[in-house]
């Protein structure tokens, strides 16, 4: 009862709520890119993702820049993609939060990760890690499984990594995203 309560609030908030996000933002702005968190923001949401207040699991917030990814305009010489400023990345932003997240914490696997809060500027997401050779979660047979995974975050194998490969689809039109876009592209040439 609980837990849905607070989904109720993130979902529609009241001006209170609103302004308490407001503040937040203001103060996370001059934080840095990464931070560690002690307690999750979205309490349901963690806790249905995998994250357990206990030895082993860390909370790490990052911040993103928004908008388009943007290629260098090239100054010389003609070619044929010169008008073409808009990067078009695979990849979900989510996804990028998490990978930067594995990048500054090396010894920790990412289990999951949730979007709190944006701005003009920036992207917030919060992002579970689990430290896979802790004995507390070595021990704990329902996220032992962690410790048998490396990077996979890079291997594309968290929430957002699955989504934005299109693993999310199965049958008709689905047909070439399995096991991955690239070794379907290989099998058939």
């Amino acid at each position: 009862m609980f837990y849905k309560k607070i989904k109720e609030l993130w979902q529609n908030p009241t001006k209170e709520l609103e302004d308490l996000q407001k503040e937040r933002i203001i103060k996370w702005r001059r934080e840095p890119v990464i931070v560690r968190v002690e307690k999750p923001l979205r309490l349901d949401r963690a806790r249905s993702l995998g994250y357990r207040a206990k030895k082993g699991f860390i909370l790490v917030r990052v911040k993103l820049l928004r908008g388009g990814r943007q290629k260098p305009r090239i100054k010389k010489g003609r070619k044929s993609r010169r008008m073409t400023n808009k990067k078009v990345v695979t990849k979900s932003y989510q996804w990028i939060a998490e990978e930067k997240a594995n990048k500054k914490y090396k010894n920790l696997e990412v289990l999951n990760s949730y979007y709190v809060g944006k701005d003009g500027k920036y992207y917030w997401f919060e992002i579970i890690m689990v430290d896979p050779l802790r004995p507390e979660v070595m021990n704990d047979k329902n996220i032992n499984w962690i410790s048998l995974e490396r990077n996979r975050v890079l291997r594309g194998k968290t929430s957002a990594g699955q989504k934005s490969r299109g693993l999310r689809n199965k049958g008709k039109g689905a047909e070439k995203i399995r096991p991955s876009r690239r070794a379907n592209l290989r099998r058939s040439h």
